[in-house]
């Protein structure tokens, strides 16, 4: 048990470094180019700290564990929207422009929609599905790269000493790199320590392997909040959403389809139907619809998505 303590502390470590290297690097790329620190965060900050599902889920259902993938997913989503941004809310509470998040959370819930034809009609991910989030995914790409082109973020009031290109693509990579090795070293070595306290894996999926994977994001939010970067935290964990269900989803859905997990029930009926996608969808609207029709965020909302993600927790631990 020593061993997987201390390579769970190494992870944690590395992700911490890498989140303050990589928020660094994007914001030094928002001001270099003059893009909304939203997009960036939506775009390029969303595909560093999605690295962790991505390798996740892939080897999950190409070794068989279709469970672990979905759940994994579903889980991310609820992790970001109820977790993460809800620390970003309910520390820093504030305006956001809802023109920025319109395309992010429109793909959000179009792809939630195929999850749900998946799971309520179909009982099976197919192949297809996949490509079909893949293509998404593609879309998604393009319809941001046009809008950080027609979307140019103002001036900041106080002149920064713009950092080099190279020392700037520098810190993405790398932080991405450290990222991605911290999660995956929290997630193995997390996952055995929750084994050896008897947790069952269809739970571990949606909470230890969920909360690990989604670790990048959260240290992510917690350094831009820190740094002052309120709308790259948002940015990231709204686009990182989109990822879990388009690319991370898309990706092993494609190498392996699988079938939605049937081990746990609640009321008699498989328990992903009545609890895992239903809070699912809910927490996304809980988080993005004040922002999209008032343009603000506000402290309630954040406790809010806290006490719904405690809850959660709560009832699959009760499972």
């Amino acid at each position: 048990m020593l061993v997987p303590v201390l390579l769970f502390i190494v992870g944690l470590l590395f992700l911490i470094k890498g989140g303050d290297w990589f928020v660094d690097g994007a914001s030094s790329l928002a001001r270099r180019f003059h893009l909304p620190e939203l997009l960036i965060g939506a775009t390029v900050v969303s595909i560093g700290t999605t690295l962790p599902e991505v390798m996740v889920s892939t080897m999950s259902a190409l070794s068989g564990h279709g469970e672990i993938a979905y759940g994994n997913a579903i889980g991310s989503v609820i992790c970001n929207a109820a977790l993460i941004a809800a620390i970003t809310i309910a520390v820093r509470p504030g305006k956001v422009d809802p023109k920025t998040l319109r395309t992010p959370v429109a793909f959000f819930f179009a792809a939630a929609a195929i999850y749900c034809f998946a799971a309520y009609v179909m009982g099976r991910f197919t192949r297809v599905m996949g490509l079909v989030m893949l293509a998404m995914f593609v879309a998604y790409m393009v319809v941001n790269v046009k809008q950080m082109k027609n979307a140019p973020a103002e001036e900041p009031a106080e002149e920064t000493e713009e950092m080099p290109l190279t020392k700037t693509l520098l810190l993405l990579v790398v932080g991405a790199a450290l990222i991605a090795v911290g999660a995956n070293l929290l997630v193995d070595n997390g996952t055995l320590i929750a084994q050896a306290l008897g947790v069952p894996e269809s739970v571990i999926a949606l909470t230890f392997v969920a909360l690990g994977t989604s670790l990048p994001e959260l240290v992510t939010a917690v350094t831009s909040l820190v740094k002052g970067h309120s709308d790259l935290s948002l940015g990231n964990v709204v686009g990182a959403n989109v990822f879990n269900l388009v690319l991370v989803s898309g990706v092993s859905v494609t190498l392996a389809p699988f079938t939605i997990p049937q081990s746990n029930t609640l009321f008699g009926i498989n328990s992903s139907l009545v609890l895992d996608l239903p809070v699912m969808l809910a927490v996304m609207l809980i988080l993005t619809l004040p922002a999209l029709l008032k343009g603000k965020l506000n402290r309630a909302q954040g406790i809010l998505l806290l006490a719904v993600y405690a809850a959660f927790c709560v009832v699959q631990f009760a499972l």
